[in-house]
């Protein structure tokens, strides 16, 4: 369970998303909100990205005083990714992978899966938006995870990708008990994926639906 209490992160003095008790039970949820809701902020702060105030815990495991077990645990996807234009997705996965102590087996499915292994070897600067998104993907599934989130995962992917992603999230979810945090402000295709719950993310807060 993801437990979420007295959040709040603020730039500038001004709260863009603040949660006085959450607690999100294992499974596969859905985070609706507008552009700008606050939805890429939660997930980047859940993630231990970027420094916030309050407390997060995943299954018992604080995101401060677990910081590393609680980081192999939780993975996640930006929406807009930024990496090095030097480097090649090559490097940064295999990095990646190294890091989480995944299987050599796992990156090469996954690679071939999405398509990844047909370019990852070029510098990361002479990617298109949509090759760069996979490589986020994939990035997020490295390891042996048991929470992912995957915000805006439905972007600037082809319609392959997009059905992809679908069965990535329906076999780990099935067969490895991975609960996953989705954001977009589209609509997901329910017959694909067991959306358990969904929130709102707006007016500076999260409530759920």
């Amino acid at each position: 369970m993801l437990k979420v209490k007295n959040f709040s992160k603020s730039y500038n003095n001004h709260t863009i998303v603040a949660v006085e008790n959450l607690e999100i039970p294992e499974g596969i949820h859905w985070f609706k909100g507008i552009n700008g809701s606050g939805k890429s902020t939660f997930f980047r702060s859940v993630a231990g990205i970027i420094p916030f105030d309050g407390e997060i815990s995943w299954n018992n495991l604080d995101i401060r005083k677990d910081a590393v077990d609680y980081r192999m645990q939780v993975n996640m996807s930006e929406a807009d990714p930024l990496y090095p234009d030097y480097l090649s997705g090559y490097d940064l996965l295999t990095f990646i992978a190294e890091a989480k102590k995944a299987d050599a087996s796992q990156l090469k499915q996954l690679t071939e899966v999405l398509g990844v292994d047909v370019y990852w070897k070029s510098a990361i600067g002479t990617y298109s938006s949509g090759m760069l998104k996979k490589i986020s993907l994939l990035s997020s599934f490295l390891g042996k995870p048991s929470l992912i989130m995957l915000d805006e995962p439905l972007i600037t992917i082809d319609n392959r990708s997009v059905q992809i992603v679908y069965e990535l999230v329906k076999e780990y979810a099935e067969k490895q008990g991975v609960s996953f945090l989705l954001s977009s402000h589209q609509d997901f295709r329910f017959e694909k994926l067991a959306i358990k719950n969904m929130y709102l993310v707006q007016n500076q807060t999260i409530t759920q639906l």
